[in-house]
């Protein structure tokens, strides 16, 4: 009885001691923001589950932007990362764009994902901090994968020979200096010329960058135009390439 009784308190005790632990803390806290204000993308549902789930598996948290007014300076002081998954347009007003600004001045992070660089073109700050922003693209297409640097993580997947088939965006010119490209499409793979009427589209030559990483304003961002198809969220390289890119700009480790 007094056995048994012994190790019916060693559980209770036990079960106090958890209940009041305090909670682990997670490695790194991201916002995902997804707003549109043109295009949407049918891949931004797989997006989302994919970054929640690279939030389970590699132990940090992610919340959904939802309300607009909740893009505040206080609201961000517990984030390191803010990822624009697909946006479109003019997603912040003025007020929204200087948190942005404080946010990444602060030494905090970004990352843009695919149409992320179609978006907020009248910022200028903004535009600097993707790097390079879209100007056209052709039909979807599979083309070939050029890892330009192998030293930056979570390129293993795209090793040549790789085959992959997606919205390959051209760019325009360089925004800032000090852009790292760490993948580039091979453009003798696919046919990169696209005719919007008054806006066309050849190509970008020998080098098509699309993902790079580099410092800013204080800050980190990462960018990779890989993501416009559903079926991007679910390749095991390409979610190791993203959360790569995740990983450095909220903690500045590769």
């Amino acid at each position: 009885m007094h056995t048994f009784r012994s190790r019916a308190l060693l559980v209770v005790l036990i079960l106090l001691i958890s209940l009041n632990a305090p909670a682990q803390q997670k490695q790194f806290r991201a916002l995902l923001v997804t707003t549109t204000r043109g295009f949407h993308h049918e891949s931004q549902h797989a997006g989302v589950l994919a970054i929640q789930e690279l939030a389970n598996k590699h132990y940090f948290e992610v919340k959904l932007f939802k309300d607009p007014n909740s893009f505040t300076d206080k609201n961000l002081e517990g984030f390191q990362l803010v990822i624009f998954l697909n946006t479109t347009g003019d997603i912040f007003d003025s007020a929204q764009q200087q948190v942005m600004e404080r946010f990444i001045q602060a030494g905090k992070g970004f990352v843009g994902i695919h149409s992320a660089s179609d978006t907020e073109y009248d910022w200028e700050w903004y535009t600097k901090l993707v790097g390079r922003m879209f100007h056209i693209h052709p039909q979807i297409q599979t083309a070939k994968l050029n890892i330009l640097d192998p030293s930056f993580p979570g390129l293993t997947g795209f090793a040549p020979p790789r085959l992959w088939t997606d919205e390959w965006y051209e760019f325009g010119p360089e925004k800032t200096t000090g852009l790292n490209y760490i993948l580039a499409v091979d453009e003798n793979s696919y046919n990169p010329k696209a005719d919007w009427g008054q806006r066309k589209g050849v190509g970008m030559g020998k080098l098509h960058p699309i993902a790079w990483y580099h410092t800013y304003d204080g800050g980190r961002s990462f960018y990779t135009n890989l993501g416009h198809m559903p079926t991007d969220f679910s390749d095991q390289a390409f979610l190791d390439h993203l959360y790569a890119g995740i990983f450095w700009a909220a903690t500045g480790k590769k």
